[in-house]
């Protein structure tokens, strides 16, 4: 089979590259840069995902196309979300259609359901995205599944806050201060059941729903969690740290936290400061139902992030890998939080 990866450069393609590979499959990767060490057997496009001749003939002789590109929360892109995530995944799916493609999977996220009343969260669960990049996620959900209907198979993953395989994002920040025996801090009392999802488990389950040949739209999170405070302390008692959790009021919380993004000087984008005071969990029992279960519960995945954040450290600061989660965090005023703390 041949596979077309958008985004495959980026953290989740080049780990879905390694599976197909591993299977002997035909990888073609579409993305704007090119990751480092990239097989010589795996073929490079340099492609914008709103190019849509260039993403049309990418498609010729594909078999699947595995749909990844997107801006993620931390770029902060703001009209460029819609772009990107909406409009070039309308491409996607449309040029798929032209392009005869027996399979197309695309990628989402759990920030398209926002505030949730009733959990765990499935597919009969209300989307209410409350932010940029939820819309946009949502938006490029629905234009995907209307233009691909009764036309080619469609699979929708939606992954829970990922960690594990060298992902940074803001964890780098939360690692750091606990190495460096740093208080850290939750919006409200952290005593809100949160889930996690191991990389490792995403790619194992986004593996078996392709090798099974199903369709559907699957939520993907860890069986094995419990309160974010709960994950947090028990990361900071494994870390041997002298850090504690230190809480926040809500709402005088958000509204500095809404300032100092207005004025650029928080990497905290919208998704994480409106949200991760929240209740969060997927119902996975679809998933189990197919065989799956999580190796990593949200404190193994978290203390293995972070040994694995004090082995590579010195190399965070000096990679040239552009993904967004890869590449190192900057605090900016968040500095002087953990000056004081």
């Amino acid at each position: 089979m041949k596979h077309l990866i958008t985004g495959g450069s980026g953290f989740l393609g080049n780990l879905i590259m390694k599976e197909l590979l591993a299977l002997g499959e035909d990888v073609t990767i579409l993305d704007l840069y090119k990751s480092d060490n990239l097989p010589n057997k795996v073929k490079f496009i340099e492609c914008d995902i709103r190019d849509r001749k260039k993403v049309s003939d990418s498609m010729k002789g594909i078999d699947v196309v595995h749909h990844n590109v997107a801006l993620v929360p931390l770029t902060k892109s703001g009209k460029k979300f819609w772009e990107v995530n909406v409009d070039g995944s309308k491409i996607a799916a449309e040029e798929a259609v032209k392009n005869n493609i027996k399979n197309f999977i695309h990628m989402s996220s759990s920030a398209i359901f926002g505030n949730v009343k009733n959990f765990p969260i499935n597919n009969n669960t209300p989307v209410s995205p409350i932010e940029i990049y939820g819309r946009a996620k949502l938006a490029g959900e629905i234009a995907v599944e209307k233009i691909l209907k009764n036309k080619i198979p469609l699979v929708i993953v939606r992954p829970r806050t990922i960690l594990g395989q060298g992902r940074l994002g803001i964890f780098q920040i939360l690692f750091d201060w606990i190495k460096k025996n740093k208080n850290v801090y939750v919006i409200g009392s952290g005593d809100v059941r949160f889930q996690f999802i191991h990389a490792e488990d995403l790619i194992n389950a986004y593996m078996l729903i392709y090798n099974r040949g199903i369709s559907g739209t699957f939520n993907i999170g860890t069986d094995e969690f419990g309160t974010l405070r709960e994950a947090l302390e028990n990361l900071i008692k494994s870390a041997d740290s002298k850090s504690k959790v230190r809480s926040l009021p809500i709402f005088p919380s958000i509204f500095a936290l809404k300032l100092l993004d207005f004025l650029k000087l928080s990497p905290l984008a919208p998704w994480h400061y409106l949200t991760y005071h929240k209740e969060f969990h997927f119902d996975i029992t679809d998933l189990k139902n197919l065989g799956w279960k999580s190796k990593y519960s949200n404190d193994r995945m978290l203390i293995e992030s972070y040994k694995w954040f004090l082995s590579n450290e010195s190399k965070i600061s000096s990679t040239t890998n552009k993904s967004p989660h890869r590449t190192p965090v900057q605090e900016n005023i968040l500095k002087l939080i953990r000056f004081f703390s």
